[in-house]
């Protein structure tokens, strides 16, 4: 899923908090954060009656703004001193969500359903199992299931 988003929204997700924070970097990083929680928030791409595009580029905007404010509110600019600054790397966080992609799609679709309502939805067996028109025992079963095939293929090594 993360990456079908890019592909299909990153160029103009990219273009647009550019022109909002005139900054390549920064857009860069935004834009980036913006498809985090995107993965994170799945649920809410498939039930929003808008596009996805739109609640992506409202997603961005909101983060490009939060950064325009925190910065101006404290009038910070970036001078030569701040160059040196160790600043928190996200690619672990980048890395971990492509291997969750890359693991859930080796999963069935019945059982990806429940782990993305239950793990990412943080929904209950009983709200899953009513969402999915299943019993609840078949809801933790898939769960089960589901969890012993990505634990087995995460211990593996990859080819």
């Amino acid at each position: 899923m993360l990456d079908v988003l890019f592909a299909e929204h990153a160029k103009a997700l990219l273009a647009y908090t550019r022109t909002l924070v005139n900054d390549h970097h920064l857009a860069e990083d935004i834009v980036q954060e913006t498809l985090i929680r995107a993965w994170r928030h799945a649920e809410r791409l498939h039930s929003t009656e808008g596009s996805v595009r739109g609640w992506l580029l409202t997603v961005a905007r909101n983060l490009a703004i939060d950064w325009l404010r925190s910065a101006a509110s404290r009038h910070e600019s970036v001078g030569a001193e701040d160059w040196d600054l160790t600043l928190p790397d996200h690619a672990e966080a980048v890395a971990a969500s492509v291997e969750a992609v890359a693991l859930l799609r080796k999963l069935s679709t019945e059982h990806r359903a429940v782990l993305l309502h239950t793990y990412l939805g943080g929904r209950t067996a009983q709200e899953t199992a009513r969402l999915l028109g299943v019993p609840v025992g078949t809801v933790k079963s898939r769960r089960h299931y589901a969890l012993t095939v990505l634990r087995a293929n995460r211990l593996r090594p990859a080819p």
